[in-house]
């Protein structure tokens, strides 16, 4: 992108969160590995051990669970104290949280961490409601501590080098971007598939955060969505497991629709549906005034990265040229833990927020049938180099 061209966002509408805040004293931000406290030892736990035990940068010190069993199992198996939820929270030798726990409790534990003094680090979404997170940024805000959330698979190649091309000005300014999941519901393969049907789940609140940071990562924060949404059965029936058979109620909408407006005026179309056998269209494509790029699976680290330009006769794959290597679920915190103090890292807490209120936006404007303003204004993540983590 030349210097004349504008960028896909404004980076003076960003909110203060979402840039510095006041620098307080944070030791592990000078060189010391960060001390991380895990709430939460579910299935998605792994995958975050494993990204440390592969990078520098983090040690994990504590670990708590409802289940006191398994928190002493997996102390075991990672040399980490065995703690309850409180203990962990205020224990000392923790700098930050990494909250884990059910989408329910997000907000709970992150507040508490927030008040002894801990950095926060959380699974999608950062809370479970836009009012939870807002509360949160404050909170943090006047504690002058960094929060950071899932999804963090935008920092790996992927999402990064397809980013690298937008900024290069490759595909011209960018008009238009279309996002697609669509596929059967979870009740398919989970054995307990009853929360994804209740309010806070469905498939744009499940699926739609990889999605829809994606797009911010891309294109720049949202200024107002119009939605539409639907719901095609009250009930759903289990398929696996020993409740195969059972019949769940339906609460939410499982097929959504949206239209979001990028702060550089580019126009997004979503579709989260969990109310189709299968797709053929591509994840995320990115249209411009001199060409179009097919980005790779925001639900991973890498894929490849497609592009097609004005007067080519095809599409052409470009090589890896930006993002964290090798990445996996944790290189988010990894990288708020690197960032310097003042500064938020790349997948923020502010970032966060901004996508869960878009996605009650969404919802919202399908209930009232208009068009709704977006609040929260985010300038896009600093780009991330070519790295390993």
């Amino acid at each position: 992108m030349s210097a004349a061209e504008p960028g896909p966002d404004d980076p003076s509408t960003a909110t203060a969160t979402s840039q510095v805040r006041p620098a307080v004293d944070q030791e592990w931000r000078s060189g010391r590995a960060a001390r991380i406290g895990i709430v939460g030892l579910g299935t998605i736990l792994g995958q975050y051990l494993d990204t440390f035990e592969r990078a520098q940068g983090a040690q994990v010190v504590a670990v708590a669970d409802l289940d006191q069993a398994r928190a002493a199992d997996v102390a075991t198996r990672t040399g980490a104290r065995a703690l309850t939820v409180p203990e962990l929270v205020d224990d000392g030798e923790v700098d930050v949280v990494l909250n884990l726990t059910v989408p329910a409790a997000h907000a709970e534990v992150a507040q508490a961490a927030l008040a002894a003094g801990k950095a926060v680090y959380g699974e999608k979404p950062l809370a479970a409601t836009g009012e939870q997170a807002r509360a949160l940024l404050q909170a943090a805000a006047a504690a002058g501590l960094p929060t950071g959330g899932a999804p963090d698979t935008v920092l790996g190649t992927g999402v990064q080098t397809a980013r690298a091309v937008i900024d290069e000005g490759t595909i011209g300014v960018p008009v238009a971007a279309n996002a697609t999941f669509a596929a059967p519901g979870h009740e398919r393969w989970h054995p307990n598939p009853d929360f994804y049907y209740l309010p806070g789940g469905g498939p744009l609140m499940d699926m739609g955060p990889y999605y829809l940071t994606a797009l911010v990562t891309l294109l720049g924060g949202v200024t107002s969505v119009i939605g539409a949404a639907s719901t095609s059965a009250p009930e759903r029936v289990i398929g696996s497991g020993p409740r195969a058979g059972e019949r769940i109620g339906v609460q939410v909408a499982t097929h959504v629709t949206g239209v979001l407006t990028h702060t550089g005026g580019a126009l997004s179309t979503i579709v989260m549906s969990f109310d189709s056998v299968a797709t053929q269209a591509p994840q995320i494509e990115v249209h411009g005034t001199a060409g179009s790029l097919s980005v790779p699976d925001p639900n991973r680290f890498d894929g490849p990265v497609r592009l097609r330009t004005a007067g080519a006769d095809q599409w052409q794959e470009v090589a890896p040229s930006a993002g964290y290597l090798e990445a996996g679920r944790g290189v988010g915190l990894l990288d708020l833990v690197r960032t310097p103090a003042g500064q938020d890292g790349r997948a923020s807490g502010a970032l966060a927020a901004h996508v869960l209120e878009v996605m009650e936006a969404v919802l919202g404007s399908a209930e009232q049938g208009r068009e709704v303003p977006i609040s929260t204004r985010t300038s896009r993540p600093a780009p991330v180099p070519l790295t390993r983590i």
